[in-house]
Protein backbone atom coordinates (compact mmCIF):
# COMPACT_ATOMS: atom_id res chain seq x y z
CA UNK A 1 0.00 0.00 0.00
CA UNK A 2 2.75 2.45 0.92
CA UNK A 3 4.63 1.74 -2.32
CA UNK A 4 1.48 2.22 -4.43
CA UNK A 5 0.74 5.53 -2.73
CA UNK A 6 4.30 6.77 -3.23
CA UNK A 7 4.33 5.89 -6.91
CA UNK A 8 1.00 7.64 -7.46
CA UNK A 9 2.26 10.73 -5.66
CA UNK A 10 5.45 10.87 -7.71
CA UNK A 11 3.58 10.42 -10.97
CA UNK A 12 1.24 13.23 -10.00
CA UNK A 13 4.16 15.50 -9.25
CA UNK A 14 6.09 14.76 -12.43
CA UNK A 15 3.68 14.91 -15.31
CA UNK A 16 4.06 17.53 -18.02
CA UNK A 17 6.65 18.70 -20.52
CA UNK A 18 9.53 19.15 -18.07
CA UNK A 19 10.14 15.41 -18.04
CA UNK A 20 9.39 14.60 -21.67
CA UNK A 21 11.84 12.02 -22.98
CA UNK A 22 13.95 12.74 -26.05
CA UNK A 23 15.33 10.25 -28.57
CA UNK A 24 18.79 10.71 -27.04
CA UNK A 25 17.73 9.40 -23.64
CA UNK A 26 18.47 5.71 -23.07
CA UNK A 27 15.37 3.52 -23.12
CA UNK A 28 15.95 2.53 -19.52
CA UNK A 29 15.46 6.10 -18.33
CA UNK A 30 12.13 6.21 -20.13
CA UNK A 31 11.15 2.93 -18.50
CA UNK A 32 12.17 4.10 -15.04
CA UNK A 33 10.29 7.35 -15.54
CA UNK A 34 7.18 5.25 -16.14
CA UNK A 35 7.90 2.88 -13.23
CA UNK A 36 8.52 -0.01 -15.61
CA UNK A 37 10.97 -2.83 -14.97
CA UNK A 38 14.20 -2.78 -17.00
CA UNK A 39 15.07 -6.42 -16.47
CA UNK A 40 18.31 -5.52 -14.69
CA UNK A 41 18.49 -7.57 -11.50
CA UNK A 42 22.11 -7.51 -10.40
CA UNK A 43 24.19 -5.01 -8.43
CA UNK A 44 27.95 -4.57 -8.37
CA UNK A 45 29.02 -4.93 -4.74
CA UNK A 46 32.33 -3.61 -3.42
CA UNK A 47 34.09 -5.82 -0.91
CA UNK A 48 34.78 -4.14 2.42
CA UNK A 49 37.63 -5.03 4.75
CA UNK A 50 40.55 -7.28 3.85
CA UNK A 51 44.12 -6.38 2.94
CA UNK A 52 43.10 -3.33 0.89
CA UNK A 53 41.27 -1.80 3.83
CA UNK A 54 44.20 -2.60 6.12
CA UNK A 55 46.51 -0.67 3.82
CA UNK A 56 44.26 2.39 3.97
CA UNK A 57 44.07 2.18 7.75
CA UNK A 58 47.87 2.21 7.82
CA UNK A 59 47.85 5.48 5.87
CA UNK A 60 45.24 6.97 8.20
CA UNK A 61 47.47 6.26 11.19
CA UNK A 62 49.76 9.00 9.85
CA UNK A 63 47.10 11.69 9.43
CA UNK A 64 47.42 14.62 11.82
CA UNK A 65 44.31 16.24 13.31
CA UNK A 66 43.59 18.79 16.04
CA UNK A 67 43.54 17.33 19.59
CA UNK A 68 40.48 15.21 20.35
CA UNK A 69 39.73 14.29 16.74
CA UNK A 70 39.98 10.78 15.27
CA UNK A 71 39.90 9.43 11.72
CA UNK A 72 39.00 5.99 10.45
CA UNK A 73 38.04 4.16 7.27
CA UNK A 74 34.29 4.40 6.67
CA UNK A 75 34.00 2.59 3.33
CA UNK A 76 35.93 1.40 0.30
CA UNK A 77 34.32 3.23 -2.63
CA UNK A 78 36.13 3.11 -5.99
CA UNK A 79 36.82 6.52 -7.57
CA UNK A 80 34.92 8.27 -4.77
CA UNK A 81 34.16 11.91 -5.57
CA UNK A 82 31.32 14.10 -4.30
CA UNK A 83 28.86 12.85 -1.74
CA UNK A 84 25.24 13.40 -0.74
CA UNK A 85 23.94 12.13 2.61
CA UNK A 86 20.30 11.13 2.59
CA UNK A 87 18.02 13.28 4.76
CA UNK A 88 16.85 10.16 6.61
CA UNK A 89 20.43 9.16 7.37
CA UNK A 90 19.94 5.80 5.67
CA UNK A 91 22.37 5.99 2.76
CA UNK A 92 25.14 8.16 1.32
CA UNK A 93 25.38 8.47 -2.46
CA UNK A 94 28.84 8.92 -3.95
CA UNK A 95 29.52 10.18 -7.45
CA UNK A 96 32.48 9.38 -9.69
CA UNK A 97 34.14 10.83 -12.78
CA UNK A 98 33.49 7.56 -14.57
CA UNK A 99 30.12 5.81 -15.04
CA UNK A 100 29.12 4.72 -11.53
CA UNK A 101 27.20 6.20 -8.63
CA UNK A 102 27.64 4.24 -5.41
CA UNK A 103 25.24 3.81 -2.50
CA UNK A 104 26.95 3.42 0.87
CA UNK A 105 24.99 2.03 3.82
CA UNK A 106 25.86 1.60 7.49
CA UNK A 107 23.11 -0.84 8.41
CA UNK A 108 24.09 -1.58 12.00
CA UNK A 109 24.97 2.06 12.77
CA UNK A 110 28.43 1.29 14.09
CA UNK A 111 29.73 4.26 12.04
CA UNK A 112 31.42 1.99 9.49
CA UNK A 113 29.69 1.13 6.22
CA UNK A 114 28.49 -2.45 5.80
CA UNK A 115 27.48 -2.32 2.14
CA UNK A 116 28.65 -0.47 -0.98
CA UNK A 117 26.85 -1.18 -4.24
CA UNK A 118 26.12 0.66 -7.47
CA UNK A 119 23.03 2.84 -7.63
CA UNK A 120 20.54 2.55 -10.51
CA UNK A 121 22.66 -0.01 -12.40
CA UNK A 122 20.36 -0.03 -15.42
CA UNK A 123 21.20 3.61 -16.27
CA UNK A 124 24.09 4.80 -18.40
CA UNK A 125 25.78 7.54 -16.38
CA UNK A 126 28.38 9.88 -17.89
CA UNK A 127 30.68 11.53 -15.32
CA UNK A 128 28.04 11.53 -12.54
CA UNK A 129 30.32 13.52 -10.24
CA UNK A 130 27.76 15.61 -8.40
CA UNK A 131 24.92 14.19 -6.30
CA UNK A 132 22.90 16.44 -4.00
CA UNK A 133 19.73 16.08 -1.93
CA UNK A 134 16.78 18.30 -1.25
CA UNK A 135 15.49 18.35 2.31
CA UNK A 136 12.41 16.40 1.26
CA UNK A 137 14.46 13.48 -0.05
CA UNK A 138 14.81 14.15 -3.77
CA UNK A 139 18.22 13.13 -5.12
CA UNK A 140 19.75 15.07 -8.01
CA UNK A 141 22.80 13.89 -9.95
CA UNK A 142 24.69 16.40 -12.09
CA UNK A 143 26.49 14.68 -14.96
CA UNK A 144 28.72 16.01 -17.72
CA UNK A 145 25.74 17.20 -19.77
CA UNK A 146 22.58 16.12 -17.98
CA UNK A 147 20.91 16.37 -14.58
CA UNK A 148 18.85 13.43 -13.32
CA UNK A 149 16.24 13.45 -10.58
CA UNK A 150 15.42 10.50 -8.32
CA UNK A 151 12.37 11.04 -6.10
CA UNK A 152 12.49 9.10 -2.84
CA UNK A 153 15.96 7.74 -3.62
CA UNK A 154 16.43 6.48 -0.06
CA UNK A 155 13.25 4.42 -0.52
CA UNK A 156 14.02 3.01 -3.98
CA UNK A 157 17.79 2.47 -3.88
CA UNK A 158 17.52 -1.09 -2.52
CA UNK A 159 16.19 -2.16 -5.93
CA UNK A 160 18.13 -2.07 -9.23
CA UNK A 161 15.15 -0.24 -10.73
CA UNK A 162 14.57 3.22 -9.26
CA UNK A 163 12.19 6.05 -10.10
CA UNK A 164 14.24 8.38 -12.33
CA UNK A 165 13.51 11.48 -14.42
CA UNK A 166 15.28 14.10 -16.46
CA UNK A 167 15.64 17.43 -14.73
CA UNK A 168 17.85 18.65 -17.58
CA UNK A 169 17.88 16.28 -20.56
CA UNK A 170 21.12 15.01 -22.05
CA UNK A 171 22.64 17.70 -24.24
CA UNK A 172 20.70 20.56 -22.66
CA UNK A 173 22.93 21.42 -19.70
CA UNK A 174 25.57 22.87 -22.04
CA UNK A 175 25.66 22.98 -25.85
CA UNK A 176 26.79 19.60 -27.15
CA UNK A 177 29.57 21.20 -29.18
CA UNK A 178 31.03 22.59 -25.92
CA UNK A 179 31.38 19.17 -24.30
CA UNK A 180 34.95 18.49 -23.18
CA UNK A 181 36.98 15.95 -21.22
CA UNK A 182 38.33 18.85 -19.14
CA UNK A 183 36.62 20.53 -16.18
CA UNK A 184 33.41 18.53 -16.50
CA UNK A 185 32.99 17.42 -12.87
CA UNK A 186 29.71 19.14 -11.98
CA UNK A 187 28.46 19.71 -8.44
CA UNK A 188 25.05 20.80 -7.19
CA UNK A 189 23.37 22.03 -4.02
CA UNK A 190 19.84 23.11 -3.15
CA UNK A 191 19.85 26.73 -1.98
CA UNK A 192 17.80 28.32 0.80
CA UNK A 193 15.50 29.64 -1.96
CA UNK A 194 14.64 26.04 -2.91
CA UNK A 195 16.42 26.29 -6.26
CA UNK A 196 19.16 23.94 -7.46
CA UNK A 197 22.60 25.50 -8.08
CA UNK A 198 24.94 23.75 -10.54
CA UNK A 199 28.53 24.65 -11.36
CA UNK A 200 29.67 24.60 -14.99
CA UNK A 201 33.45 24.74 -15.26
CA UNK A 202 34.80 26.12 -18.52
CA UNK A 203 37.07 23.64 -20.33
CA UNK A 204 40.15 25.77 -21.05
CA UNK A 205 43.11 26.75 -18.91
CA UNK A 206 42.13 30.33 -19.78
CA UNK A 207 38.87 30.84 -21.65
CA UNK A 208 39.45 32.39 -25.12
CA UNK A 209 37.80 35.70 -25.99
CA UNK A 210 35.69 34.24 -28.79
CA UNK A 211 33.93 31.95 -26.29
CA UNK A 212 33.03 34.52 -23.64
CA UNK A 213 29.66 35.70 -24.99
CA UNK A 214 28.38 32.14 -25.38
CA UNK A 215 29.72 31.12 -21.99
CA UNK A 216 28.10 34.08 -20.25
CA UNK A 217 24.82 33.28 -21.97
CA UNK A 218 24.61 29.61 -20.92
CA UNK A 219 26.59 29.82 -17.68
CA UNK A 220 29.75 27.95 -18.65
CA UNK A 221 32.48 29.30 -16.41
CA UNK A 222 29.84 30.08 -13.83
CA UNK A 223 27.15 28.72 -11.55
CA UNK A 224 23.60 28.42 -12.80
CA UNK A 225 20.40 27.95 -10.85
CA UNK A 226 16.90 26.75 -11.71
CA UNK A 227 13.71 25.63 -10.08
CA UNK A 228 13.60 21.99 -9.01
CA UNK A 229 11.14 21.23 -11.82
CA UNK A 230 13.77 22.33 -14.36
CA UNK A 231 12.17 25.68 -15.16
CA UNK A 232 13.51 29.19 -14.62
CA UNK A 233 17.15 28.56 -15.52
CA UNK A 234 19.41 31.58 -15.03
CA UNK A 235 23.09 32.37 -14.59
CA UNK A 236 23.78 33.23 -10.96
CA UNK A 237 27.60 33.54 -10.96
CA UNK A 238 30.08 34.75 -13.60
CA UNK A 239 33.86 34.71 -13.94
CA UNK A 240 34.54 31.20 -12.63
CA UNK A 241 37.35 29.07 -14.01
CA UNK A 242 36.38 25.70 -12.57
CA UNK A 243 34.44 25.47 -9.32
CA UNK A 244 33.96 21.95 -7.93
CA UNK A 245 32.45 22.77 -4.56
CA UNK A 246 29.85 25.15 -3.17
CA UNK A 247 27.52 25.52 -0.22
CA UNK A 248 25.30 28.09 1.50
CA UNK A 249 26.06 29.76 4.82
CA UNK A 250 23.57 28.33 7.34
CA UNK A 251 22.75 31.77 8.79
CA UNK A 252 23.20 34.33 5.99
CA UNK A 253 22.22 32.08 3.08
CA UNK A 254 25.15 33.45 1.07
CA UNK A 255 26.74 31.19 -1.55
CA UNK A 256 30.38 30.26 -0.91
CA UNK A 257 32.43 28.26 -3.39
CA UNK A 258 35.93 27.06 -4.25
CA UNK A 259 37.67 27.77 -7.54
CA UNK A 260 40.66 26.12 -9.20
CA UNK A 261 42.97 28.63 -10.76
CA UNK A 262 45.12 28.99 -13.87
CA UNK A 263 48.02 26.59 -14.52
CA UNK A 264 51.34 27.29 -16.21
CA UNK A 265 52.24 30.51 -14.37
CA UNK A 266 54.74 28.99 -11.94
CA UNK A 267 54.72 27.06 -8.69
CA UNK A 268 53.53 29.86 -6.43
CA UNK A 269 50.98 31.83 -8.47
CA UNK A 270 48.13 32.28 -8.86
CA UNK A 271 46.43 31.45 -5.56
CA UNK A 272 43.43 29.18 -5.23
CA UNK A 273 40.19 30.71 -4.05
CA UNK A 274 37.32 30.39 -1.66
CA UNK A 275 34.70 32.91 -2.73
CA UNK A 276 31.78 34.60 -1.04
CA UNK A 277 28.84 35.64 -3.20
CA UNK A 278 26.37 38.11 -1.74
CA UNK A 279 24.04 38.68 -4.69
CA UNK A 280 23.11 37.30 -8.09
CA UNK A 281 25.16 38.31 -11.09
CA UNK A 282 28.48 39.03 -9.42
CA UNK A 283 31.64 38.47 -11.47
CA UNK A 284 34.71 36.78 -9.98
CA UNK A 285 37.37 37.67 -12.52
CA UNK A 286 38.07 34.85 -14.98
CA UNK A 287 39.53 35.11 -17.62
CA UNK A 288 41.13 38.48 -16.79
CA UNK A 289 42.38 37.22 -13.45
CA UNK A 290 44.04 33.85 -13.00
CA UNK A 291 43.44 33.69 -9.26
CA UNK A 292 43.16 36.44 -6.66
CA UNK A 293 44.55 39.66 -8.14
CA UNK A 294 47.03 37.89 -10.48
CA UNK A 295 46.32 38.81 -14.10
CA UNK A 296 46.42 36.08 -16.74
CA UNK A 297 49.08 36.31 -19.42
CA UNK A 298 46.43 36.07 -22.13
CA UNK A 299 44.51 39.14 -20.93
CA UNK A 300 47.23 41.02 -19.05
CA UNK A 301 47.28 44.11 -21.27
CA UNK A 302 43.51 44.54 -21.44
CA UNK A 303 41.20 46.69 -19.36
CA UNK A 304 38.89 44.60 -17.19
CA UNK A 305 35.37 45.32 -18.47
CA UNK A 306 33.51 44.05 -15.38
CA UNK A 307 33.43 44.77 -11.66
CA UNK A 308 35.31 41.91 -10.04
CA UNK A 309 34.68 40.44 -6.58
CA UNK A 310 37.98 39.27 -5.12
CA UNK A 311 38.12 35.99 -3.14
CA UNK A 312 37.21 35.84 0.53
CA UNK A 313 40.25 33.59 1.03
CA UNK A 314 43.34 33.01 -1.08
CA UNK A 315 44.67 29.47 -0.70
CA UNK A 316 48.06 28.00 -1.61
CA UNK A 317 48.66 27.91 -5.36
CA UNK A 318 47.72 24.70 -7.19
CA UNK A 319 46.48 22.84 -4.11
CA UNK A 320 43.21 22.23 -6.05
CA UNK A 321 40.44 23.22 -3.64
CA UNK A 322 37.41 21.07 -4.45
CA UNK A 323 34.41 19.99 -2.37
CA UNK A 324 33.26 22.02 0.64
CA UNK A 325 30.41 22.23 3.10
CA UNK A 326 29.44 24.28 6.11
CA UNK A 327 29.49 22.43 9.41
CA UNK A 328 26.14 22.52 11.20
CA UNK A 329 26.51 19.44 13.41
CA UNK A 330 26.72 19.30 17.20
CA UNK A 331 29.61 16.87 17.76
CA UNK A 332 32.58 19.18 17.18
CA UNK A 333 33.66 21.99 19.56
CA UNK A 334 31.66 25.21 19.31
CA UNK A 335 34.27 27.09 17.30
CA UNK A 336 33.60 24.82 14.30
CA UNK A 337 29.91 25.73 14.10
CA UNK A 338 29.21 27.21 10.65
CA UNK A 339 32.86 26.82 9.61
CA UNK A 340 33.67 25.53 6.12
CA UNK A 341 35.34 22.15 5.78
CA UNK A 342 36.91 21.78 2.33
CA UNK A 343 39.10 19.30 0.48
CA UNK A 344 42.35 20.12 -1.27
CA UNK A 345 42.85 17.47 -3.93
CA UNK A 346 46.55 18.22 -4.36
CA UNK A 347 48.65 19.73 -7.12
CA UNK A 348 49.20 17.83 -10.36
CA UNK A 349 52.10 19.80 -11.83
CA UNK A 350 53.79 21.70 -9.00
CA UNK A 351 57.52 21.00 -8.50
CA UNK A 352 56.89 20.20 -4.83
CA UNK A 353 53.39 18.77 -4.31
CA UNK A 354 51.00 20.66 -2.03
CA UNK A 355 47.48 20.05 -0.80
CA UNK A 356 46.00 16.58 -0.31
CA UNK A 357 44.40 17.63 2.96
CA UNK A 358 41.22 18.88 4.58
CA UNK A 359 41.04 22.57 5.39
CA UNK A 360 38.80 24.49 7.79
CA UNK A 361 37.73 28.08 7.17
CA UNK A 362 36.43 30.21 10.03
CA UNK A 363 34.15 33.15 9.23
CA UNK A 364 33.56 36.04 11.61
CA UNK A 365 30.42 38.15 11.97
CA UNK A 366 31.59 40.55 9.27
CA UNK A 367 32.13 37.77 6.73
CA UNK A 368 35.91 37.85 7.04
CA UNK A 369 37.44 34.40 6.61
CA UNK A 370 40.66 32.65 7.61
CA UNK A 371 41.72 29.16 6.54
CA UNK A 372 44.00 26.60 8.17
CA UNK A 373 44.78 22.88 7.77
CA UNK A 374 42.50 20.49 9.65
CA UNK A 375 43.56 17.01 8.51
CA UNK A 376 46.78 16.40 6.61
CA UNK A 377 49.36 13.74 5.92
CA UNK A 378 48.29 12.31 2.56
CA UNK A 379 51.61 13.44 1.03
CA UNK A 380 54.58 11.56 2.45
CA UNK A 381 58.16 12.73 2.97
CA UNK A 382 59.04 11.63 -0.58
CA UNK A 383 56.31 13.76 -2.12
CA UNK A 384 54.19 10.72 -2.95
CA UNK A 385 50.41 10.95 -2.73
CA UNK A 386 48.90 8.45 -0.32
CA UNK A 387 45.44 9.85 -0.95
CA UNK A 388 43.71 12.78 -2.63
CA UNK A 389 40.68 14.22 -0.77
CA UNK A 390 37.79 15.40 -2.94
CA UNK A 391 34.76 16.31 -0.82
CA UNK A 392 33.61 16.79 2.78
CA UNK A 393 30.06 16.29 4.12
CA UNK A 394 28.45 15.86 7.53
CA UNK A 395 26.70 12.78 8.84
CA UNK A 396 23.66 13.11 11.07
CA UNK A 397 25.69 12.31 14.20
CA UNK A 398 27.87 15.38 13.60
CA UNK A 399 30.93 13.55 12.31
CA UNK A 400 32.21 14.30 8.80
CA UNK A 401 33.00 12.15 5.80
CA UNK A 402 35.93 12.81 3.46
CA UNK A 403 36.06 11.20 0.02
CA UNK A 404 39.31 10.18 -1.69
CA UNK A 405 39.36 9.26 -5.37
CA UNK A 406 42.96 8.01 -5.36
CA UNK A 407 42.56 5.49 -2.55
CA UNK A 408 38.93 4.88 -3.49
CA UNK A 409 37.63 5.41 0.02
CA UNK A 410 35.51 7.43 2.42
CA UNK A 411 37.01 8.44 5.77
CA UNK A 412 35.05 9.40 8.86
CA UNK A 413 36.38 12.07 11.24
CA UNK A 414 34.80 12.39 14.69
CA UNK A 415 35.48 14.16 17.96
CA UNK A 416 36.11 12.37 21.26
CA UNK A 417 37.39 15.28 23.35
CA UNK A 418 40.87 15.88 24.75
Amino acid sequence: MKSTFLCAAVLAAFTGPVFAQSAEVPDNLEKLSNFQSTGVTEFTFVEQGGDYAAGIEKTLAGITLPPGFKIGLYAIVPDARHMAVGPQGIVTFVGTRKDKVWSVTDRNKDRVADEVKDFAPSLQFSIPNGPCFSKDGFLYIAEQNRVLLFPAAEFFYESPDVAAFNLVAKGDLIPVEEESFNHTARVCKIGPDGKIYISLGQPFNVAPAEKLDLYNQVGIGGIIRMNTDGSGREVYTYGVRNSVGHDFHPETGELWWTDNQVDGMGDDIPPGEINRQTEMGQHFGHPWFGGGSVRTNEYKGEDVPVDVVMPAVETVAHAADLGMSFYSGNMFPAKYKNAIFSAQHGSWNRTTPVGARVMVTFIDGEGNATTEPFAEGWIDENGEYLGRPVDVVSLRDGSILVSDDLAGALYRIWYEGN
